[in-house]
Formats: C-alpha cells, structure tokens, sequence
C-alpha cells in the first residue's frame, strides 16, 4: 500500500485536480446545452493520466532541486520510496496509455497529440531549460497547465457531428485565463517560499526581484486575467457575465491589497492571495460550467 501511495503521489493529485477542473467547463462549453457524460469521463481519466505522466517526468528531472526544498523534502523520489528508473518507466507507461486512451476511446488524435505536446514542452522547455535559467520560467512555463482546456475541446468537436462550429476562439480564451493566472497563483507561493528556491538556484521572480516589483507584476498580471476572462462573455449568458465579474472584483482586490501592503512595508501574507486565486478559477470555471449546462441565449446572440 506504501508503494502504491508513493507511486500516485508521483502524479501530483493536487495538480491534476485544477487541470481537470479546468478540463470540464471547455467540454461543457464546445457543445452548449449537452452533457455527453461518457466524453467527459473517459477524457478526465485520459488526460489525468497525461497530466501525471508529465508530473512524473518532472520529479524525475527535478529530483536534485527536490532534495534541496524543504517544501519537496517530502516527495517519493527524495525519500527513495521508488528509484528514478522505475518512475520513468511508469510515467512513460502513463504516457502510452493517455494517449492511446484519448484517440481509441475518446476518438481525438488531436487530444492525444495535445497529451504529447504538454509532456514535452513541460519537461524539455520548462522543467530542464526555463526553470533553471530565468524569473520568466512561469510565465511560458504555465502553458503547459492550459493544455487540458485544449484537449478537452477536441474531444467535444471531434464527436459532435451536426455542422455547428467548431468555435475555436473560446478554447483559446480559457487557454489565456489560465495562461496570465498562472503567474500571480505562483509567485503568490513562491514569495512564501522564497528561500526554498534561493537554496535550490531555481530563479523565481520572488528570488531575483524586490517584494515590490514582485507584487506589482502579481497586480499586472491579476488584471490581464481578469480581463480576458471578460473574453468569453458573447459566448455565454448573464450566469457567466455575473460570476466573472464578482470574483474577478474579489481577486484583483486581494492581489492590489498584498501590492499595496507590501509598498507601506507592512507584514503580508502572500499565501492569501495563492488560496484565492485557486477560488477565483474555480469559481470562474463553475460558473461557466452552470451557464453551458443550462444553456441560455448566449449574450452575443442577444446583442447581435
């Protein structure tokens, strides 16, 4: 049982929760009104296995600046529960598996080929160049973690076949949210754990900038999130218009607020704003679950 912990904490769970969570509303949305429940639960399982293949990788490649975090101390491959070798085998086991589930069984190459892509650019671009080398490492790193709103679309539009659109536009837009949300959510944490990285040479924005500069990148950020989540308005109804709003209000208040704090030279608390922002996404992202679920006039049609 040990070992069966040890190789599912390998995956990072935690992780693959947000990225599936980010998966669910962008194959609600590819088909407005429809719930192909049989799609969203075989694609959940296909992708939660991409995901945790390329977590895996990444601990394997991480496994030197691991053992130098106090916040990694803990993972199995530091504690050699399991051996480099055999979590290779079983992320690339991984691997296989989604994307052969993914083109077989959710009938998407695409998705399967997304699954390819993150695994690669998570692991040889983020992980073993970005990482290493620049404070930018989470900003493009992040792409990788919007992959799943992509392959979770494909699945959608490569099985509906009744001529609407594909509407590519709107997995894009979910893509960016996540894209510019990545940054603040991380350096967020990474300001709480900045010594961590400092021991370990890993450049994060917090580790080489001013708190001042870091927050105030965390501001820009925030609202560049903010406002492209406004991206998907036309393409849903009120339910959306209301959510986004109310919470993208809720977020920018708390991240101008750890801005402001830390220009006055007061005591912050940064791992606040890390814990909203993971409510923001989710509340967003329920939000415009609900609003494709019931399926309202969207307000683009309403207007145009």
């Amino acid at each position: 049982m040990e070992t069966i912990k040890a190789y599912f904490a390998l995956t990072k769970p935690r992780v693959i929760e947000l990225l599936l969570v980010a998966a669910i509303p962008a194959m609600l949305q590819a088909d407005r009104g429809e719930v192909h429940i049989w799609l969203v639960l075989a694609t959940l399982l296909g992708g939660w296995m991409g995901a945790g293949a390329a977590n895996t990788f990444n601990m394997v490649a991480d496994y030197d600046i691991d053992q130098k975090m106090g916040r990694t101390r803990a993972r199995p491959l530091v504690r050699h529960k399991i051996t480099k070798q055999k979590a290779a085998v079983f992320a690339w086991s991984l691997l296989v598996i989604s994307v052969l589930w993914l083109g077989f069984l959710c009938n998407s190459w695409l998705a399967a080929l997304f699954i390819i892509l993150t695994n690669a650019f998570y692991i040889f671009v983020y992980t073993k160049w970005l990482k290493r080398r620049t404070w930018q490492n989470v900003i493009w790193g992040g792409a990788a973690g919007c992959m799943p709103v992509l392959v979770g679309w494909a699945v959608i539009r490569d099985n509906v076949n009744d001529g609407s659109a594909d509407n590519w536009w709107q997995a894009v837009v979910m893509f960016l949210i996540i894209f510019f949300w990545t940054p603040p959510h991380t350096w967020a944490l990474a300001m709480k754990y900045k010594d961590d990285y400092a021991r370990a040479n890993v450049p994060m924005l917090p580790v080489v900038a001013s708190p001042q500069e870091t927050s105030r990148q965390i501001v820009l950020y925030s609202w560049l999130t903010v406002v492209v989540s406004l991206g998907l308005v036309p393409a849903a109804s009120w339910i959306y218009l209301v959510v986004a709003i109310v919470s993208g209000v809720a977020f920018l208040v708390v991240a101008t607020k750890l801005h402001s704090g830390i220009m006055r030279g007061e005591d912050v608390k940064p791992l606040k704003l890390f814990i909203l922002s993971n409510n923001y996404l989710a509340a967003l992202f329920l939000g415009l679950s609900f609003d494709a679920v019931i399926g309202w006039q969207t307000i683009g049609e309403l207007l145009f």
